[in-house]
């Protein structure tokens, strides 16, 4: 097409966009941004349908304009990490955008859409920092943009901590320590790519937010965590290992051999002779040592490291995971609460005779849930990190704790009546199928699966948002899921699903049971 005709039918979108009646707003937007944008890039019409788009900005009534500044947003991200032809284009309308700071205030949807939009241009972040200036952002807001436009410093690099906001990373000097030390371990390359997927994930986050503001119309809702670090309770040491893991014994495996285990009052061992530590009711099992060797080292390893960061628990369940559901969930406007989940798996959670595993178990706040609705005696809590269940025993000193992999359970074949994988599943995306699988073998036939996890928006927009966001264990993305790929691995695994429930944001509650 010729300039002439792409401005003509830029022209014509945006009309039609402008003029069109409430019902109809979503659906002339999603034709405006398919003209330009696609989830692969610009379209060919984007550098001249740019320009149109600015020219009538400042004629749009402030919703719209909210939209209008996420297109312009997304446009600018379509050929990261370059600033290309497209990029440029956005760029000219920087005065047009500082002018409209002043028709609004902070927290509203324009506003989000305006500090999304600003956030894509570090040339220019004297002007924009100055020209933001009276809306007096918030902490969390304002550590956003400041990274978002910020220079690396290859010399000093700060990786890893800006999701869901930079200013909610206190980390004491132990954290700084470690965080410190992974970085040193990285090469140029690796420090490069994690500062560019830093940002992207602050700019994924800042435009989700503002996406679902100018969409819904709402204000943003503030989330104020409480973080009471005196509520930690650490668990009771206790020595105690038959009454804690003896009844579990005859499902128990070695994951390496898949031996069956002994517990004894001198330890846990595999049949051939691996031993493997246990401290405080948490046995771990994603290591051992070989007859002959010193297992005590291995136990005091595990207490000290039980004794380092016990707080991470609580940071996770106060801070992290309520903004975790927000981006994969899209629950910006709290539509699902802790109320709700809690209510559904305590419906659900009703498995055959025998143990029922909590996996992925975290701090044990779902693992409280299930224990109250199956008993703490038939219960164990699984996870990989240990100053989660660390947390977890102290507040359920009833329920016996495993350090172990998802994707390798340390369980004989059909022993478990049940089993529970509360928003834990996208942890492990590249290896999801695998996880699935390993629930479906220690399932027994008529066990039960609950479930809560996350599907990709049908919004493209929202969905590259979704995409948008990476942390350092998981450098090539964030990853969700398609509801048919859900189904067909469930099936596979033997599964068959009893209930699913979607349609609030991008949750997905699922119960199963084993055939």
């Amino acid at each position: 097409m010729t300039d002439s005709i792409i401005r003509s039918t830029v022209a014509e979108l945006v009309k039609a966009f402008t003029d069109a009646p409430e019902g109809r707003v979503d659906a002339e937007f999603a034709r405006l941004v398919a003209a330009l944008w696609t989830r692969d890039g610009a379209t060919e019409a984007a550098v001249t349908g740019v320009p149109v788009l600015l020219d009538q900005l400042e004629d749009l009534d402030p919703d719209r304009q909210g939209y209008a500044l996420v297109l312009l947003g997304v446009l600018a991200e379509a050929e990261w990490p370059a600033e290309g032809p497209v990029f440029a284009a956005v760029r000219t309308g920087l005065d047009i955008y500082l002018d409209l700071v002043p028709t609004t205030s902070k927290g509203q949807p324009l506003s989000l859409a305006l500090l999304y939009l600003l956030s894509h241009f570090p040339a220019d972040r004297a002007a924009i920092l100055a020209g933001i200036e009276p809306w007096d952002l918030d902490a969390d807001d304002h550590s956003r943009i400041v990274r978002a436009l910020a220079d690396l410093d290859p010399a000093n690099p700060d990786l890893g901590r800006v999701w869901p906001a930079p200013s909610t990373w206190a980390l004491g000097d132990e954290e700084k320590d470690f965080s410190q030390g992974w970085i040193k371990a990285l090469s140029p390359e690796q420090i490069k790519t994690n500062w560019d997927n830093d940002t992207r994930t602050v700019l994924g986050y800042t435009g989700a937010r503002a996406y679902y503001s100018v969409v819904n119309r709402v204000p943003a809702s503030r989330y104020n965590p409480s973080f009471p670090e005196d509520a930690v309770v650490l668990p009771t040491p206790s020595d105690d290992i038959v009454s804690v893991f003896g009844k579990y014994a005859d499902i128990l495996r070695c994951p390496t051999s898949h031996n069956p285990l002994v517990v004894t009052e001198d330890g846990v061992r595999s049949t051939d002779g691996t031993k493997f530590a246990v401290a405080n009711g948490i046995l771990d099992l994603s290591a051992g040592v070989r007859e002959g060797q010193e297992a005590d080292d291995a136990t005091n390893d595990l207490l000290q490291k039980l004794a380092e960061m016990p707080t991470m628990g609580l940071y996770y369940e106060a801070v992290l995971r309520p903004h975790y559901l927000r981006i994969a969930g899209g629950n910006w406007g709290d539509q699902v609460s802790p109320a709700d989940e809690d209510a559904y798996l305590a419906r659900h959670s009703h498995p055959t005779e025998g143990p029922v595993l909590d996996l992925a178990a975290g701090a044990g706040r779902w693992t409280k849930i299930v224990e109250g609705a199956v008993g703490g005696d038939r219960l164990i809590a699984l996870d990989m990190a240990l100053p989660m269940l660390n947390v977890l025993r102290g507040a359920l000193p009833a329920v016996p704790a495993v350090k172990a992999s998802a994707l390798n359970l340390p369980f004989a074949d059909g022993v478990l009546g049940g089993l529970n994988c509360w928003n834990a599943l996208q942890a492990f995306p590249d290896d999801a199928e695998q996880a699935i699988a390993e629930m479906g073998r220690v399932l027994k036939p008529g066990g039960t699966l609950t479930m809560m996890t996350f599907i990709w928006s049908d919004d493209q927009v929202a969905r590259h948002f979704q995409e948008w966001q990476f942390f350092p264990s998981r450098p090539e993305g964030h990853l969700l899921f398609e509801l048919d790929e859900l189904h067909q691995w469930f099936e596979r695994a033997g599964l068959r699903i009893t209930e699913e429930q979607t349609g609030e944001g991008t949750f997905v509650f699922l119960t199963a049971e084993r055939v």
